[in-house]
């Protein structure tokens, strides 16, 4: 079949008009005429990237998917044995203690980037933060306790938790959402939101401090003000993933992330909706297109009726399967020491060798022979080296 027969074959399968895929795929409405009538045809690396997409929007994969990237819950206890065993069903032994916390906390237990931190103080109980690394890890263990994240906010609402933050992450793979174009969008007020702000940043430019991946993560618009308890990031995940893995843009399997950020009530109730419903769909959409949506300019009409925006339309539901919760559990590995040897530490190393060797000394080898491993030092050995069954509490009904 030649490239055009399959084009327009795709086109079809995914029940799509060409204004349609043209704006998902971001070329205009006359290229992919003239694609799919063979008057031009595209270079090896644009055909792979429109196939993959047609195959994910005709349903064969999954075009999105969502996971939770970032979870803080307050537990309000003194007790953090309690929370660590029976709430996230870790094993204390296997949790490092350390002799400060963040949030005015004063200590924290780690296993990895899972942080549960305490205080002398009683109204500030224990907190829980999972970053998208903690987020990642703590799936591993869920899975050894068969149990899912609803399951656990569950169990941390009969608890009577506070929830002070949740992240829902939408994972574009395809590359539906143009974040240059939707950020023109706002700028030409087609942008029809509640919020009164938004804030664009192009690739390399410094993004708002509190982003702990500011430089790596490429073209940014916020919408929403950053100190409310409500607000949208969307970012270029690809340029994230050259920045810092050195995976080229066109391998990168996500190409856009789309986060809902929610604190305190927010946070409360999107939570409330996920475990009443299990419907994350319905869950994160719901919240999104009751804020925002993106349409087209068309001034004969008044600007709330306005057409929605095609991509737009794609992204929010049209022609694609209802997404679920998703889970990428990773385990925690010795990537991040790894490459923190590589990056701080291999050139001071390799010249200290090499003056080790020509001067005939044994710098190193004494460096070494007069480190000491703390406790510390050796729960994280523990933690490496233990499997997932090892470190989490199974109990007896989910044997």
């Amino acid at each position: 079949m030649s490239w055009n027969d399959a084009l327009k074959a795709g086109r079809r399968m995914c029940r799509m008009t060409q204004a349609e895929l043209a704006a998902v795929l971001g070329v205009t409405e006359r290229t992919l005429r003239d694609w799919e009538s063979g008057v031009t045809v595209p270079d090896q690396q644009k055909q792979k990237r429109v196939m993959d997409a047609l195959a994910r929007l005709g349903g064969r994969e999954p075009p999105l998917t969502m996971l939770l990237d970032y979870v803080r819950i307050r537990f309000p206890t003194m007790d953090v044995w309690h929370v660590i065993e029976n709430v996230l069903r870790l094993k204390m032994k296997y949790m490092v203690q350390e002799d400060h916390g963040f949030y005015s906390y004063s200590s924290m237990y780690v296993l990895g980037d899972i942080a549960v931190m305490t205080s002398p103080m009683e109204e500030k109980g224990v907190l829980l933060e999972l970053k998208g690394k903690g987020c990642r890890q703590f799936e591993a263990y869920l899975n050894g306790q068969q149990r899912s994240w609803y399951e656990f906010f569950r169990e941390c609402l009969n608890e009577k938790a506070v929830f002070k933050r949740l992240d829902l992450a939408v994972n574009d793979l395809v590359g539906l959402l143009d974040i240059p174009r939707l950020s023109e969008k706002c700028e030409n007020e087609e942008c029809v939101s509640v919020f009164r702000s938004f804030k664009a940043y192009r690739s390399g430019e410094l993004v708002h401090a509190r982003e702990p991946d500011k430089a790596s993560m490429g073209a940014t618009l916020y919408i929403g003000s950053m100190k409310s308890d409500l607000y949208f990031c969307i970012y270029e995940k690809d340029y994230e993933q050259l920045v810092k893995a050195g995976i080229p843009v066109e391998d990168a399997e996500i190409k856009n992330r789309f986060e809902i950020r929610l604190k305190n009530d927010r946070a409360y109730f999107a939570v409330y909706d996920l475990v009443s419903c299990e419907n994350p769909e319905q869950t994160a959409f719901g919240i999104i297109n009751r804020y925002i949506r993106f349409v087209d300019r068309d001034d004969s009409r008044p600007r709330e009726d306005w057409p929605l925006n095609s991509m737009w339309a794609v992204f929010i539901g049209k022609n694609r399967k209802q997404l679920k919760l998703t889970a990428e559990p990773k385990p925690l590995d010795l990537f991040r020491i790894l490459n923190w040897l590589a990056k701080q530490v291999s050139p001071t190393w390799k010249m200290v060798l090499g003056l080790d060797k020509q001067a005939g000394t044994n710098m190193i080898g004494d460096i070494l022979d007069g480190a000491e491993l703390k406790e510390s030092h050796i729960k994280k050995m523990q933690q490496l080296l233990g499997q997932v069954m090892d470190m989490v509490v199974v109990k007896q009904e989910e044997v």
